[in-house]
């Protein structure tokens, strides 16, 4: 019996060795900039009072802290890859790491909403070119087979970092002022930029070609005035306003543009020809649809266990860590599915359970026991595992190596554009809802309380706390109309996911055969020999 020939190996021996060192260090990059977005949910409520205490943020300047950072996140990740493509990963990394760092120092001693606002549009410029690199920095220290191994250690770090984000929000604030939710970046980026410095090794395509300047800059203005547009919908609970409608339909068309422009030029920064793979192309899409259900519920969750079921902020904080310890279980772990099943079979599967749960928030009501809850966000992370891991591996591995910050670019552009449509969408869903269950029960409140107090369930126990115990009469109703609108909103994002499992299972691979070596060696086996 031969031995089969071991493959030459592409990384050097010095970075092999240290390779898990370099994901950890990837992961702690990964983690504070995923942490910052899930802290500042936490935080809201505090900021929005008036100081000394917070910074008097209405409700508007409050959803352009968090849009700002998504506006901003979305427009550049595509650009930042391929900037990271060409200079070098490790740098832009680096570059990136610091901008982040400077942006949350500036934004914990913010003065006003509008510093914090721009404060945080200088934070996801950091994080804008840290989160393609670190996926494109991975793919280039560990060998194809062990690929699959650190693109799902590197998925539950995600999980876990959306888990302990409210945690730690919630921690802070007990302890200290608004403004700590954001410093306490400063620390974690001293360490990533010193670990980083001293074992992420630089990697970039060797023949990046010319500049696509045209590209580049289609692509950003495409995918801010597409993502602001959806933003804007979302906010007025309305996507057939005039501008929102002509922002979102301006951002399709510099998109389509910018689609043609890659087409046709000899030097594209986008090579268009890569969504004629089919798998790739359903890779991509169930990315889109997962997180467009799993952003929408996130989002209802929170009013759903702080207003309606009275948790404090901390308090909803831990009841999301079901989430994130199945998606640390199970992230790692679900190559070994795709080897067993196939990638179609996992991925399908996946989204039948996050379909599954997000029914179940459908059945939802004010007193349904707590464990219940438990169960089904465990379930959720344990779909989005199932998901994540498969798809990150087949759209990293469609692409040349040499591409790999490209890749993670467009998966991750994929990730925020369907996170932001989510919680436009179902976001106003909720609120139209919401509106229409909850207006002919206003009708005893003064004419200039009506409008604030159907805005959320959130404004009308405002309301209804102001007015003592004259608005005590609102508050069933308040919860009565805000579970109906989560019971219509889940069933809008069941149907998203199960639309993702059928997209998946008509497209993405199934089981591959297997090698030639393994066949040889099991019939050698077979015969004694």
């Amino acid at each position: 019996m031969t031995t089969p020939a071991v493959p030459a190996r592409r990384i050097p021996e010095e970075v092999h060795r240290r390779r898990w060192a370099i994901l950890g260090v990837l992961m702690l990059s990964l983690l504070i900039v995923v942490l910052d977005n899930s802290i500042l949910n936490v935080a809201i409520k505090t900021i929005s009072t008036p100081a000394p205490t917070g910074l008097g943020a209405t409700q508007s300047e409050i959803e352009w802290a968090i849009n700002a950072y998504t506006l901003v996140f979305a427009g550049l990740l595509f650009t930042s890859g391929l900037i990271g493509d060409r200079l070098g990963r490790k740098k832009v990394l680096l570059g990136g790491i610091l901008v982040f760092g400077i942006g949350s120092a500036l934004a914990a001693e913010s003065g006003s909403p509008g510093e914090l606002i721009a404060y945080r549009a200088l934070m996801a410029l950091g994080a804008a070119f840290v989160m393609p690199a670190t996926l494109a920095v991975l793919m280039n220290v560990f060998e194809r087979e062990e690929q699959p191994k650190a693109i799902g250690i590197w998925a539950g770090g995600v999980g876990l970092a959306i888990a302990i984000g409210p945690i730690t929000g919630g921690l802070l604030l007990d302890h200290f002022w608004w403004g700590s939710v954001f410093l306490i970046n400063v620390p974690i980026v001293i360490l990533a930029l010193a670990l980083m410095v001293w074992l992420v090794p630089d990697s970039r395509d060797p023949s990046p070609g010319r500049l696509d300047p045209v590209g580049v800059v289609l692509s950003v203005v495409g995918l801010v005035l597409l993502v602001y547009g959806i933003i804007k919908g979302g906010e007025l609970a309305d996507f057939t306003d005039a501008k929102v409608l002509a922002t979102i339909v301006a951002g399709l068309a510099v998109l389509a543009g910018f689609v043609i422009f890659e087409k046709r030029s000899d030097h594209p920064s986008l090579d268009v020809t890569y969504f004629k793979n089919k798998v790739f192309s359903a890779a991509m899409s169930a990315i889109a649809l997962v997180f467009f259900a799993l952003m929408g519920v996130t989002f209802f969750s929170v009013f759903y266990t702080q207003s309606v079921r009275g948790y404090s902020p901390l308090q909803s904080g831990l009841l999301m860590l079901p989430l994130a310890a199945a998606q640390m279980i199970f992230a790692p772990r679900a190559r070994l599915v795709v080897d067993r099943f196939g990638n179609r079979a996992t991925t399908t599967a996946g989204l039948i359970v996050i379909a599954a749960t997000l029914a179940a928030f459908a059945g939802f009501e004010a007193d349904t026991p707590i464990w219940v809850l438990e169960v089904v966000f465990f379930l959720m992370g344990t779909g989005m595992a199932h998901i994540m891991t498969p798809t990150s591996v087949v759209i990293m591995q469609a692409l040349p190596r040499e591409k790999a910050g490209s890749a993670s670019a467009l998966s991750n552009t994929f990730r925020q554009v369907g996170g932001a449509l989510g919680i436009a969408v179902l976001g106003s869903v909720l609120s139209t809802a919401y509106r229409n269950g909850i207006e002919d029960k206003l009708g005893l409140l003064p004419a200039g309380l009506r409008g604030t107090a159907g805005e959320s369930v959130e404004a009308t126990l405002g309301v209804a706390e102001k007015l003592g115990p004259q608005g005590e009469a609102l508050v069933g109703p308040a919860n009565d109309a805000f579970l109906h609108a989560m019971h219509v909103t889940a069933l809008c994002g069941t149907g998203v996911a199960l639309i993702g499992a059928v997209v998946v299972a008509l497209f993405l691979p199934g089981k591959a055969p297997a090698r030639q070596e393994d066949q040889e060696e099991a019939h050698l086996v077979a015969a004694g020999e």
